[in-house]
């Protein structure tokens, strides 16, 4: 239940991380839903073995996930409902289906019939024989079919129960989900996101279920995430490489996370190792420097002084990023290519704001507002415009720092060494003092006007990279 980088977080997290961001900025009006499940198995089980009330456990955890929602910058929903909140919803779906014959009921439980769907399988493609009894619940000998599921199951000692007409007890898990969307958003909507996991039997069933309460019942796309490993093996608490979301940001910025996350196509499997969050980080960091820095600039000239035309090499950089930009976020929401594309007007920048070349040329602060404004706007719909890019630097540099195990002064300690080494020409010295501070990622930035820091990627990570093939 805690909200940890594993299939509950990215069980919406197309939906959570970009998508209703980008249908917005195209200007469609989003009703978001993301419903809670706070009764079943294992919330139960685990308050019963806390000796806790399971609702408010699972209120408990909801706070938790929020938290870590709004660290990601997960927009909120248009309406969350929860479970324990819609049981009249809940018990009226499982009426209708027992009402169009598709569900029988057993002393008080009442399971959906599998064989009065014809179209069962459809999502998946699976046949029915492959239907996994035991997801979740235990295998019912009294079933007509083995993979018949439950709909409503009867009051068990030391369980929550509600009143029903078939008994007091609670729903099973695939019910709520379709009773709660089809009570804000009807029987019939645009998009329905999930974990691969999923896929069968739960979104399986919920097409059943759904049907046979209501035949006009149909989603028109159903989107899938692909589960995170941890150094290419399945995130897993039995395996020990479990970890939480509020453990990865104890050691990097939330946007890092959210940067890295976004990196990898939502369909695919996302591979978390060090050194993926480090340069994710590192490349967050880059990006953000370049704006604040160009920030700066524009800050020193006069707005309404600037012209209203941009070079032309400008223009055609911002041109070439917004057509690639819209077309790989309109392409099944292909962010990896979206984030690429940001490359080249983030290198213009630079070489405006730092070249010789760059600093001489004509429109220069025009360039630099087009090229700002451009970049911030990508930003803005894959959810990574901070509050202000000068305050994320700096969080940047305390996570850098904390990994390091270093304080500031420490690193200016280090580099003031360093600058009397080199001013006694002992350069073996200052040349170890840089490679210290390399190995744990802070690396030092000589100019005219002095040496500072920045963090970086470590050192045997940069080299571990260099050598992959």
């Amino acid at each position: 239940m805690t909200s940890a980088i594993s299939a509950m977080l990215v069980f919406m997290l197309a939906l959570m991380f970009f998508i209703g961001r980008y249908l917005n900025y195209l200007g469609y009006e989003v009703n978001y839903v993301r419903n809670f499940t706070d009764v079943d198995d294992k919330i139960i089980a685990r308050a019963n073995e806390l000796r806790e009330d399971p609702i408010k456990l699972s209120k408990r955890f909801c706070e938790e996930f929020h938290l870590d929602m709004a660290y990601l910058h997960c927009l909120p929903p248009s309406v969350e409902p929860r479970v324990s909140d819609h049981m009249p919803n809940i018990i009226d779906m499982i009426q209708q289906i027992l009402d169009n014959g598709c569900a029988y009921t057993i002393n008080g439980d009442v399971y959906f019939s599998v064989d009065k769907f014809p179209e069962y399988g459809k999502l998946s493609g699976r046949r029915l024989e492959d239907n996994r009894a035991g997801e979740r619940v235990s295998v019912d000998t009294r079933k007509k079919n083995p993979a018949d599921f439950a709909l409503w199951k009867s009051a068990k000692e030391g369980e929550p129960f509600w009143e029903s007409p078939w008994g007091p007890g609670r729903p099973g898990w695939h019910i709520e989900c379709s009773a709660m969307s089809a009570a804000y958003l009807g029987y019939s909507f645009d998009i329905h996101g999930g974990g691969m996991d999923l896929v069968f039997p739960h979104h399986e069933n919920e097409i059943a279920q759904s049907c046979a309460a209501c035949k006009k019942s149909n989603i028109t796309y159903w989107i899938h995430n692909g589960f995170v490993n941890i150094d290419s093996e399945k995130m897993s608490k039995s395996l020990g490489n479990f970890f939480t979301i509020r453990q990865v940001i104890d050691l990097y910025h939330p946007l890092a996370l959210r940067l890295f996350l976004i990196g990898t196509h939502y369909r695919s499997p996302i591979n978390y190792t060090i050194a993926q969050i480090e340069s994710a980080s590192d490349r967050l960091f880059y990006i953000y420097q370049a704006l604040y820095d160009s920030q700066i600039v524009l800050s020193q000239h006069d707005e309404a002084s600037r012209k209203d035309s941009i070079p032309a090499g400008t223009a055609s950089c911002i041109n070439k990023f917004q057509d690639e930009f819209l077309v790989s976020m309109s392409d099944d929401l292909h962010t990896p290519v979206a984030l690429a594309a940001m490359s080249d007007p983030l290198k213009l920048i630079n070489d405006l704001l730092h070249t010789r070349k760059g600093k001489k040329q004509g429109l220069r602060i025009e360039s630099l507002a087009a090229l700002e404004k451009t970049i911030t706007s990508g930003l803005e719909i894959l959810g990574l415009v901070p509050t202000s890019y000068e305050e994320a630097l700096h969080e940047l540099r305390e996570k850098a720092l904390k990994r390091a195990k270093l304080t500031e002064d420490q690193v200016r300690q280090k580099i003031t060494e360093r600058d009397t080494a080199r001013q006694n020409k002992e350069y073996e010295r200052s040349d170890a003092i840089r490679k210290e501070l390399a190995a744990v990622g802070i690396a030092l930035m000589d100019s005219p006007e002095g040496t500072t820091w920045r963090p970086a990627i470590p050192l045997a990570l940069q080299e571990e990279q260099v050598a992959s093939p």
